[in-house]
């Protein structure tokens, strides 16, 4: 009891810690501020109206006409029935946000070192050096939630998985279970795939040694415990995954059935995202040096240098005034590698970088294979189009990994993999398993490498040139001289950053040295590398994420302000969509205030991009029209916006006199340049065959009226003296809009590439479309039946080791 008393104790004030330090770094969240973050204030946008309607009505809707002309809020933040998880998830954030991501990147790196039987001192140390990487703190600062929450459980799910693996079946099932339901509940699977590519040579070099050493039984026992806890895992979120495949099928991620470039030209066929689009993103070769030297390709786009900037100093000479040269200087375009946009290097710190190192010299074993392969896996595939020989393969065989854009993003692997090896190779320098002379050796090998790195780095600068991507935009507005004062801060960050790793990994080196040679005790000493591994990583996590980042509460629940534009549309009452030319499909301003065809996120419906790509963008006013835009916002000669009425708009819905067929999907969609889709209408024959009938009767009298709007339910009455068809400006989507015509179910199809149609009978009818998706109700009683299997698991387990332990205290 001791020693559980003592280990629960030890737990706790760790934990404490990470929480105070968390909340230290974040400190302003202790003053009511919140962080200001790009992507949050487009998701803001683009969940106005589901939010809303969630606070008035307190049901779910599922669905929102505010973005994209209509889509599933499966995306958006839905909450479904039997989420246990996200509840647990919850509790485990219980500090503000983003301290709450940080303490949880703490969290979960202290488990899996735990798990790895190292010294909880050490564990601290590595949490620390985890969850301060750069890329970690910067994707927090631009409002990457959902990738950073789905990262901070890696480290425990791969912790359960070790556990297993050490035979610890039981508690490595429970942790695996609960980590991949706490993984999956995150709603980021490009991290998580990506994590299951590590998981994959983990396995391997499982098998390898259990081979060799011939330890088959525990290897299987191993392997049918993990895939029994990934299971349950996976069932626990079935909501969400049936939803999220539902919905990828249907959106940008999914199989296009379109043959034809909007020009005419062959399309590539693809099963996933376009080759060029996953690719854009594609860290450089030699651009991989920023884990070691942050800023050495200048770090991000907006690089603040203020007074010390050659770019300033230049300005000043000109008689540029001060506050408009600082200004300038704040915000320099430093970075000159070859992704678009970067906020800021990968910095995995220039310490953890030589720790690695020593671990490869002085750890042995499965561990240390897994872990290296990981890393070197990583960083091959993070180079995307500049090792097109690997990409390609993996984007033409590799299941699903078509599906996921921004492949540096697969750097996570190798920043999770680095720290994890180098915490080993200090457990491993302070252990008795080797002699001082290995210890010495391999403190010096590690030193030499990279201590030589860095001065090879230094040397090199003369090969090259600084130029950026964008250096003739610059040039342009600014100039030959600034442009070249910017080159000039460019290749002075580069030997600064240069001088600081390597001045750290010198006094990194000299702490372990001192240690080895029996110069300093064992807890100076980890306070000692302790210090050195934050000040490092801080230190540049600061360039990118500080104080100066959080705003008022306010800011962020409101960010965006109502103007007079705004004021004259939402004047009409009516339901109706707005067009702005200047975000065009990307921005969810629009969102916040009304119903938009435009919006921000990764996977859009398809047919929206389909109907921008080939018309919208074309200037084919008519798709503007059948989509019920009522309004475009657009600058006039002053730059101001206006708000211009489209009386050609052509409402909600409306009948329609001819019904043309098409025999595939490209001529669907070319069609809509020359038809009267006000009296006309075109579908794909492939897709309904069974459609028989192509000519009604439109009379004069006819009519259609939308008489209650909500997101998940639109009610109609509509007057026709024959039979007609009926064409909605709703987008169509079959899992999950019912329609009824007075209250019987109605099939119903899709015309003009994207819409909805259904044949009303003679007379005066009640139409109502509701969005009823049966993947909620189907997969919440799997979620369910998973959550209370797992519980009674946890439940049994717990008091199988209370007796244990009972029945082991009374025999001594």
């Amino acid at each position: 009891m001791r020693g559980i008393s003592k280990a629960f104790f030890t737990h706790f004030f760790t934990l404490t810690f990470f929480v105070v330090v968390a909340l230290a770094y974040f400190h302003p969240v202790l003053q009511g501020k919140v962080i200001l973050q790009s992507d949050i204030i487009q998701y803001t946008g683009m969940a106005k109206e589901q939010n809303d309607f969630r606070q008035e009505n307190e049901e779910e809707p599922y669905w929102t006409n505010a973005a994209f002309g209509g889509m599933p809020t499966f995306q958006l933040g839905a909450n479904y029935p039997h989420n246990y998880v996200k509840k647990l998830d919850r509790i485990l954030r219980f500090l503000p946000r983003p301290a709450d991501y940080l303490f949880l990147y703490f969290l979960g790196f202290y488990i899996l070192l735990c798990c790895m039987k190292v010294d909880y001192r050490l564990a601290v140390l590595g949490a620390l050096a985890f969850g301060f990487s750069t890329y970690l703190i910067i994707i927090l600062g631009v409002g990457h939630n959902a990738k950073a929450h789905a990262i901070a459980y890696l480290p425990m799910v791969l912790g359960g998985i070790l556990l297993t693996f050490r035979g610890k079946y039981f508690w490595g099932f429970v942790l695996t279970a609960l980590a991949t339901a706490l993984e999956i509940n995150a709603n980021h699977y490009q991290m998580t795939y990506y994590f299951l590519l590590l998981v994959m040579v983990l396995g391997l070099v499982m098998l390898v040694d259990a081979i060799r050493q011939r330890t088959y039984l525990p290897f299987l026992k191993s392997i049918g415990t993990l895939i029994l806890a990934a299971l349950i895992g996976v069932a626990i979120n079935t909501t969400a995954l049936l939803a999220t495949k539902e919905y990828a099928d249907w959106s940008t991620r999914g199989v296009s059935q379109l043959t034809v470039n909007p020009d005419g030209s062959p399309k590539e066929a693809t099963k996933g995202l376009d080759r060029e689009y996953i690719t854009e993103y594609s860290y450089g070769l030699s651009e991989s040096l920023n884990l070691f030297v942050p800023r050495l390709f200048g770090g991000s786009n907006n690089e603040d240098l203020g007074t010390g900037s050659k770019a300033y100093a230049f300005l000043v000479e000109q008689g540029v005034p001060r506050t408009q040269a600082l200004e300038f200087a704040s915000g320099l375009p430093l970075y000159w590698g070859s992704q678009p946009i970067v906020a800021g290097p990968a910095y995995i710190g220039s310490i953890l970088v030589f720790l690695f190192i020593l671990g490869l010299f002085l750890v042995k074993g499965r561990n240390k294979w897994w872990l290296l392969g990981g890393v070197i896996l990583s960083l091959m595939l993070s180079w995307g189009k500049n090792l097109g020989v690997l990409t390609d393969f993996m984007i033409d065989y590799f299941p699903l990994y078509n599906k996921f854009r921004a492949v540096s993003s697969i750097q996570v692997v190798l920043e999770l993999c680095v720290p994890v090896l180098g915490v080993m190779g200090l457990a491993a320098l302070l252990g008795t398993h080797r002699t001082d002379s290995e210890k010495i050796r391999a403190l010096k090998l590690s030193f030499f490498i990279t201590a030589g790195l860095g001065v090879v780095i230094f040397l090199i600068k003369g090969m090259f040139d600084f130029n950026g991507l964008n250096d003739a935009l610059y040039q342009r507005y600014f100039g030959d001289e600034v442009l070249a004062m910017i080159k000039r801060d460019r290749e002075a960050v580069y030997i600064n950053d240069t001088l600081r790793s390597m001045v750290y990994v010198i006094l990194a080196a000299g702490v372990l040295w001192f240690y080895v040679k029996g110069k300093l005790k064992k807890n100076l000493f980890l306070l000692f590398m302790g210090v050195l591994i934050c000040f490092d990583l801080v230190g540049v996590a600061l360039r990118y994420v500080d104080s100066d980042d959080f705003v008022s509460r306010r800011i962020m629940n409101q960010p965006f302000q109502l103007t007079n534009v705004d004021r004259q549309i939402q004047a009409d009452t009516s339901v109706y969509r707005v067009y702005d030319t200047g975000e065009g499909l990307n921005g969810a301003r629009t969102s916040y205030f009304h119903k938009s065809i435009g919006g921000y996120h990764a996977a859009k419906p398809a047919v929206i991009q389909d109907l921008f790509d080939y018309h919208i963008y074309r200037n084919n006013r008519q798709v503007l029209n059948m989509l019920n835009v009522k309004y475009v916002i657009q600058q006039n000669e002053e730059g101001q916006k206006v708000a211009s009425v489209n009386p050609e708009a052509f409402g909600n819905a409306w009948f329609v006199e001819l019904l043309l067929p098409e025999e595939s999907a490209d001529e669907e969609i070319m069609a809509l340049d020359s038809l009267d889709l006000k009296s006309e209408a075109v579908f794909n024959r492939s897709d309904f065959p069974l459609i028989n009938q192509f000519r009604f009767t439109v009379d004069s009298t006819s009519s259609v009226r939308l008489t209650e709007y909500k997101p998940n339910r639109l009610t109609y009455r509509t007057r026709n003296d024959h039979d007609g068809l009926l064409v909605f400006s709703e987008l169509y989507y079959p899992k999950g809009w019912d329609a009824y015509v007075d209250g019987e179910k109605t099939s119903y199809f899709r015309v003009n590439y994207g819409l909805r149609a259904i044949r009303v009978p003679a007379g005066q009818h009640s139409i109502v479309f509701a969005f009823e998706p049966e993947v909620i109700a189907q997969g919440s009683k799997i979620s369910l039946a998973a959550s209370i299997l797992l519980g009674l698991v946890l439940l049994g387990g717990g008091l199988f080791e209370i007796f244990r332990r009972r029945r082991k205290n009374q025999q001594e």
